[in-house]
Order: C-alpha cells, then sequence, then structure tokens
C-alpha cells in the first residue's frame, strides 16, 4: 500500500515568524503550509488550538506538525483536546517557552498550565542551551513529559532568525525522520 507523503504544518509562535526565520524559509523554499492565526501578539490558546484543528481536517492527507516556541505549547494543548491526534504523524518542536515563568509577558498567560501529557505521536524536541525563554534543564523536562526525543544544539539562542540558521538543513533532516513511516 502507498502511504501519502505528510502535509507539513508549519506552527509559528507568538508575534509569528518573520521572512528570515527558518519556518518562513521552508514555507517558502518547500510550499510547507503555515497555519495562520488570527491574533498573532495576544495569543489564545482555545483559539490557536481550533485553528491548527481547522488546518488539518482540510487537507486528508496525514500531518507533520513543525512547531517553533509558542507553537511548541500548541501542540501539546491541542494534542490533549483533539480527536484527531491519529491524523499527525509526528511533531518537530523546535524551542519550546516556559509560558509559567514568573516574567514571562502578559499575552501569554492564558497558555498556564503547560500541557504536560505524553504526546500520541513521535516528537523530537530541539533546545538550546541559551534560549532566552526557557532553561535547557525545564526544557528537557517538558520534551521527557512530552515523550519526545531531545536534540540539544548547544548555544543557539531562540532557534530563530537571529541564531544565523539560514535554510537550516540540520532541522529539516529531523523533519523528515519524523516524515518516514514503517
Amino acid at each position: 500500500m502507498n502511504t501519502p507523503s505528510p502535509s507539513i504544518l508549519i506552527l509559528p509562535g507568538w508575534l509569528n515568524s518573520g521572512p528570515d526565520h527558518w519556518q518562513s524559509r521552508w514555507e517558502a523554499r518547500y510550499g510547507d503550509q503555515r497555519v495562520e492565526q488570527d491574533d498573532w501578539e495576544w495569543p489564545k490558546r482555545g483559539d490557536w488550538m481550533a485553528r491548527l484543528e481547522e488546518a488539518l481536517l482540510a487537507d486528508p492527507r496525514p500531518a507533520v506538525l513543525v512547531a517553533h516556541s509558542l507553537g511548541c505549547q500548541l501542540v501539546a494543548a491541542w494534542a490533549a483536546h483533539t480527536r484527531h491526534a491519529d491524523r499527525v504523524r509526528g511533531a518537530l518542536l523546535v524551542a519550546p517557552p516556559d509560558t509559567e515563568r514568573d516574567d514571562a509577558p502578559p499575552q501569554l498567560y492564558s497558555w498556564r498550565p503547560i500541557a504536560r501529557q505524553r504526546l500520541p505521536f513521535p516528537a523530537t524536541a530541539v533546545i538550546s542551551t541559551d534560549d532566552p525563554f526557557c532553561s535547557p534543564e525545564r526544557a528537557a523536562e517538558m520534551a521527557a513529559q512530552w515523550g519526545a526525543t531531545l536534540v540539544n544544539l548547544g548555544p543557539r539562542g531562540h532557534i530563530n532568525a537571529e541564531s544565523g540558521l539560514g535554510d537550516w538543513p540540520e532541522g529539516r533532516a529531523l523533519l523528515q525522520a519524523l516524515c518516514v513511516t514503517d
């Protein structure tokens, strides 16, 4: 039986991903689909979850989720509530933020508490040792709770455009591993 190639859904974080961000570069280069949110500045968890559900159900193919920053929290929260998790083949979770930190911006308060249950699909969490939005210890704890394989890039900041990743071929290789089926 020939399994269709999955759709790749790009899930940016708070304030979206700009043109130099690896997510935007993948969208332009590979045709991955960005899940657009109505409000990038004051993200409401329920609204973002509904939009992800809509995007997932709009395509009959299985999906692989490519999340950055708050997009990682979106995947965890959505997976805890959806009846359609079986449509997801895997998730690449890059630079999950700690929305429970005392210094978290008020725009992110609706993302508390962090969803901590094991994800019902394979996941890879990519973290940095000097991410300003999450300590490596806290990121590793979230990855373990989600059942995600942990990849530590060392000192790469928030693993975004400012990290100098360009097209980030190493990240694309991690994504391709999640796209492979048995």
